[in-house]
Parts: structure tokens; sequence; C-alpha cells
């Protein structure tokens, strides 16, 4: 169902700037859609115009099949449903605290007072800022305004979010919470539109991109299409990301499979072909042309391997002891990851299961999680890419624990599910406590 619609959209500045040059597009609801191009090609002015703050010169915008109108109440009623967060957040705060500017939407909604508290309550929980409610926006990180600026967009309950450059200026992990934030946003159904040069964050992170240049869109399609273009990427004065650039390399050498490209690291990982051959210790007693059962081959016995390997034939020994082994059953040695909904959060329950389960990582997505583990000093393992980075030391044999909270519980399950399934690889997978114990697979 396209959500937002753009016909032959034109627009110049006053001093007669062309900034948009008969743009057609269509967005769908309820995906991540990405425009990806350089500063300059017209992004941000083609934001402006999908919730009617720049009114074109020529051309429409749709917004659920209906052009924009343009007067105050028709303008008032899109921009609550299509809500807009600047690349400045400076730009966009401006109440003397975090809670009154979070109020402010709601307040002009005409909402009762006692209903814009619980708004500004909720969501200031929701973006994990609680706590900073009376503080003055000023005295913020770059990454807390952001989150501010988000809540303010957020508590109007719009139905599409659009974000210019949303991790401008943010360190890694402010960056990370922030897109943690955007996920669950579109779990629970938001349309999220954000405006990039980053080609590494759209192509791993889109369902749909729009590559801009010029004023216009000069193609659109799926990451893997788009990133494939490698003509257009030149002429958007883009490259390509990384990990299709690692993926082509390792493929020329033919030490990976051909497959889908890969949208991520775990995704790199599989293509890799399993080893065949490798160097272990053997005994004394053991000849050449001889089949011996390894066992699990992990620890000190044979450091560089993540495989069992089972009846492997013995093909040269060297003088030293150590000799050439070719493995003739190869399932990959998985670990496994528990998700803790620290929405239900106990301290001691929590350590218990830690223990228990032997956990080696502990990750925690979504500044909620990371300040309860940060008050009951529970050390962080991963604090950045938590789902990616738990699924590549499940392989390596660890068990990883993440922390999260809300819809991030089920999205992580989700795309850990999904891992699963592409990759065929045997991850045990599950939530640990809360309304959803119980429900992990034996995968």
């Amino acid at each position: 169902m396209v959500i937002l619609e753009t016909k032959g959209l034109s627009y110049s500045y006053p001093d007669g700037t062309l900034a948009l040059d008969g743009i057609s597009i269509k967005i769908e609801k309820g995906k991540k859609i990405a425009f990806v191009g350089r500063n300059g090609s017209g992004k941000s002015t083609l934001f402006m115009t999908l919730n009617g703050t720049h009114r074109p010169q020529k051309g429409e915008v749709l917004f659920h099949g209906k052009p924009l109108k343009y007067d105050s109440k028709s303008l008032r009623e899109v921009r609550k449903s299509v809500g807009i967060v600047f690349q400045n957040s400076d730009d966009q705060i401006f109440a003397p605290t975090i809670y009154q500017d979070v109020a402010f939407g709601p307040t002009n909604l005409d909402y009762p007072k006692d209903k814009v508290a619980k708004i500004v309550h909720d969501t200031l929980e929701y973006v994990g800022l609680t706590h900073l409610k009376d503080k003055p926006p000023h005295h913020l990180s770059g990454g807390q305004k952001k989150r501010v600026a988000i809540a303010g967009v957020v508590a109007m309950d719009p139905e599409v979010i659009v974000l210019d450059e949303p991790l401008s200026n943010l360190d890694p992990v402010g960056a990370d919470e922030v897109m943690d934030l955007l996920n669950e946003l579109n779990y629970f159904g938001k349309t999220i539109i954000i405006s990039t040069h980053d080609v590494d964050l759209a192509y791993g992170w889109a369902d749909y991109v729009f590559l801009m240049n010029n004023c216009n869109v000069i193609s659109e399609g799926t990451p893997e299409e788009i990133f494939r273009q490698t003509e257009k990427l030149k002429e958007a004065y883009l490259k390509r990301p990384i990990t299709l650039e690692i993926y082509d390399e390792i493929r020329k050498r033919g030490i990976a499979r051909a497959s889908r490209p890969p949208r991520d690291i775990p995704d790199l990982v599989h293509t890799l072909r399993p080893q065949n051959l490798m160097w272990v210790d053997v005994p004394p007693e053991v000849k050449e042309g001889e089949t011996i059962n390894m066992g699990i081959l992990y620890g000190e016995f044979a450091q560089d391997s993540m495989y069992e390997a089972a009846n492997c034939k013995v093909l040269h020994i060297h003088d030293e002891g150590l000799a050439i082994v070719e493995m003739g059953r190869k399932p990959l040695r998985a670990g496994s990851i528990g998700i803790y909904d620290t929405s239900c959060y106990d301290n001691e329950e929590l350590l218990k299961i830690i223990k228990r389960d032997g956990v080696e990582c502990v990750g925690a997505m979504g500044k909620k999680s990371k300040i309860v583990a940060e008050r009951d000093e529970i050390y962080l393992d991963v604090t950045s890419g938590v789902i990616d980075r738990s699924i590549l030391n499940a392989l390596s044999g660890q068990r990883c624990l993440i922390l999260t909270h809300g819809g991030m519980v089920e999205h992580a399950l989700e795309r850990i599910n999904g891992y699963i399934e592409k990759s065929g690889i045997n991850l045990h997978v599950g939530v640990v406590n809360g309304d959803l114990e119980g429900s992990e697979g034996s995968r």
C-alpha cells in the first residue's frame, strides 16, 4: 500500500536555486526507506515537501492518495501524520526543558493536561530520557538531543517519521541507540524514511533505496539492486558498500560460495566456503591414510577451528607431529543466544541466568537496557551492532545474552530466527524471562 507519493515534483528556492526537478516516487507503508546521495543532491528539500513545509512550484505530494492542501488546518493534520526530525537537533529543540519540548506537539493538539502528561511520560520512558526530563536541552549530548527530537515527533503518534541524516555528529554508541529506536518504531508499523550519504547504513538497513543526484532520483530499488549499479553509484559520487566489496574479493579468490549478495557481516561470514583441510596434533601411533575421530575441535587443541570434525582422514604427517587432515563431516559448532526482557527486570534473576547458562558475552540494545546494566554494574561486552555481534559470537561457540525491552525483544528474535532459516545453521535462541519465556525453539 502506497502511503506517500510525489508526481513531477519541482521546487526552487527564492534566489532561483533549483532543488528538485520533476521527482516522481512512491513510498510503501510500513517500510524502511533510505534516500541516498551526496550533500546538495536534494534530499533535505524533498523531505520538507513531504509534510508541506515547502510548497512545490510544480507537481504534487499525495498522502494516502490525496493531494496535500496548504491551508492551515490541512497542514496541521498532515504534519501530525508525517513527522520530520531535522539533521541539526538544535534547529528543532527550543523549549526550556526536555519535558516541555516533548509536550509541545500534544499540547497544540488541544489534548487534556492529563493526556499530555501521560504521552510525555510514556514517550520519554520509551527513548530512555525520563531521568533527564527537567534538564535544559542545551546541556545534553548530541545523541541525547537526537532522541529528544525523535521523542517530540513520536509524541504526535505519526504514521510516517522522516529523518534527515539521523546519525550525523553521533558517536558509534549514540548512532546505534538511534537505529535501535528506529527499528523498534518500524517493527510497530511506522514508516521510517531517512536521508544519508552512508552507503553502508543504507545497504544494511533499508528495505528500499532511492538514489539521488542533481535534484532528482536517478535510480530506485532494493539495496541489492541499487548497490550493484556501479555506473549509477559513480554518477551519484558514491562508493559501493564495504560488505559487497569484501564479498566480491573473497569470491574472486574462490573462498566464497556464489549466493545472494550478503547484507551484513553474518551473511558475509555464511558465504565463506567451509574449510576441508586443517593442521592438527595427532598421537605418535597415528599413520597416514588412517581415519580418526577428532570430536569437537575447540580450545587449545585446534585454535583456528569452529567446527566439529568427525571421521577425519590423515593425509600427511609432518616431522613435528602436526598432521594435515581432511574433514568428512563439518557442521558448524554453534553456541546460543538468550534474550532477556528488561521490561521484567530483576537483578538477582538476571545474575542467576548468567551464571546458570554459562553466559560468555552480554550485550544491551536500547538506552533503557543500557541504563539498567550500568546502574547494577553488569559488564557489557557489546553495546553496538548487538544482534549481528551476538550471532557471530554464537557461531564461534559462545553463549550470548542480549538485554533489551519492548518491541526490540520480538525484533531481535525475528532477526536471529531469520538468519537461522536463511543459513540453515543450528543456533539455539529464545527469551529467557517474561511473557515470551519458553517460546524458544531448538534451533
